[in-house]
């Protein structure tokens, strides 16, 4: 406990926790407007997933490295999955694959582009497994041929007979999500020495962690509470982005991934500056394999029983497009397995002409 309550009094990330009661509040009293309760809810999201970020480890530190790679895989991205799943019981699925297809490439072109700026700012060259990266974005290369074949059968086969594009996306859910299966069993057991740090043996340090007791408790609390706060931001979602001038396809590939990630993202970045850039390299490409892999099928299978109508794997051609350049932007620049600033710089680029391209569309 008094880990944690020094955790707290030395992370400004959980000092935002402020918002998560008031956003509560003024939920129950119907007392904000759309745009401000959106803009809260947002706020309250980032602490929440910071809370469940260092809960998971805390477990993960007690439960041995293969079950603690599990429940890192499992929570990692649980943020993400109970925005989803309130957008699909909204019935709003276009913002849902909006926001998959931006978590897949914040994740590997934000969040590893930031990471390499600030860690090739302070060191010159960095190292880091060139092979897990090698494995990661071939992984992610697969989804995007999985996602693009649904794609492109629709407007090939437009005005001749009816593609039955439901059952193409079931089958490719459940492909991926044994891909994704086997990609532990992978990682985690056969050739887990695939994986180890490029570091020397004692490089990262001794983590202080919470007791697994205190992270049990933070972990149920911050998980009910993340699903209550995503359910009042997509319920205002709709009428806070119109009113604001900001397109669904922007607040879903942009927005939604950023604050979702906001605790991963503080984590990598953190590493990098300590040049620990595996754990960076590790936790973005790991987090969007799993988006891609295990939580978009997942939202599938899920679409059959609380959305309105089946979520399919057909995304808009731009979402594709940026998903597929976004994954060969990161192939040509982690395949040396060294990083420096220019090369955070280039990936951030490609990531913000994503950005304007979509702010500007509306």
């Amino acid at each position: 406990m008094n880990q944690f309550v020094k955790d707290i009094k030395s992370k400004p990330i959980f000092w935002m926790g402020i918002a998560i009661p008031i956003v509560l509040t003024l939920h129950w009293t119907h007392s904000g407007s759309d745009t401000l309760m959106f803009l809260l809810s947002l706020v309250a999201i980032i602490p929440l997933a910071a809370f469940l970020s260092h809960a998971t480890e805390g477990i993960a530190a007690k439960t041995g490295d293969t079950i603690g790679g599990l429940l890192n895989a499992t929570l990692g991205n649980l943020t993400e999955m109970v925005i989803f799943i309130a957008a699909l019981n909204q019935g709003l699925i276009e913002l849902v694959k909006a926001s998959i297809a931006g978590a897949v490439v914040t994740n590997s072109l934000f969040m590893l582009g930031v990471s390499f700026l600030q860690g090739g700012l302070k060191y010159k060259v960095q190292n880091f497994n060139r092979l897990n990266a090698f494995i990661q974005s071939s992984l992610l290369f697969v989804v995007c041929i999985a996602l693009m074949i649904p794609t492109i059968v629709t407007k090939v086969s437009e005005g001749e007979k009816a593609v039955p594009l439901d059952k193409i996306s079931l089958g490719i859910a459940v492909l991926l999500m044994v891909v994704y299966l086997l990609s532990l069993f992978f990682s985690l057991k056969t050739h887990s020495d695939f994986f180890k740090s490029e570091e020397p043996e004692g490089g990262h340090g001794e983590e202080h962690v919470w007791p697994v007791k205190t992270a049990v408790i933070v972990l149920i609390i911050s998980a009910t509470c993340i699903a209550i706060v995503s359910e009042i931001f997509v319920e205002g979602v709709q009428d806070a982005s119109e009113k604001m001038g900001l397109s669904q396809g922007f607040v879903g590939f942009i927005i939604i991934p950023i604050v979702g990630a906001a605790a991963e993202m503080m984590s990598a970045f953190s590493a990098a500056k300590k040049n620990k850039l595996d754990i960076s390299v590790g936790i973005a490409m790991g987090s969007s394999a799993q988006i891609a892999l295990f939580v978009t099928p997942l939202m599938v299978l899920l679409s059959y029983f609380i959305a309105p109508v089946p979520m399919d794997l057909s995304f808009k051609g731009g979402l594709i497009f940026m998903l597929l350049f976004g994954t060969l932007t990161v192939v040509l620049t982690s395949n040396h397995g060294k990083s420096t600033w220019y090369l955070g710089v280039l990936l951030l680029s490609v990531y913000a002409i994503f950005g304007i391209t979509l702010y500007f569309l509306g």
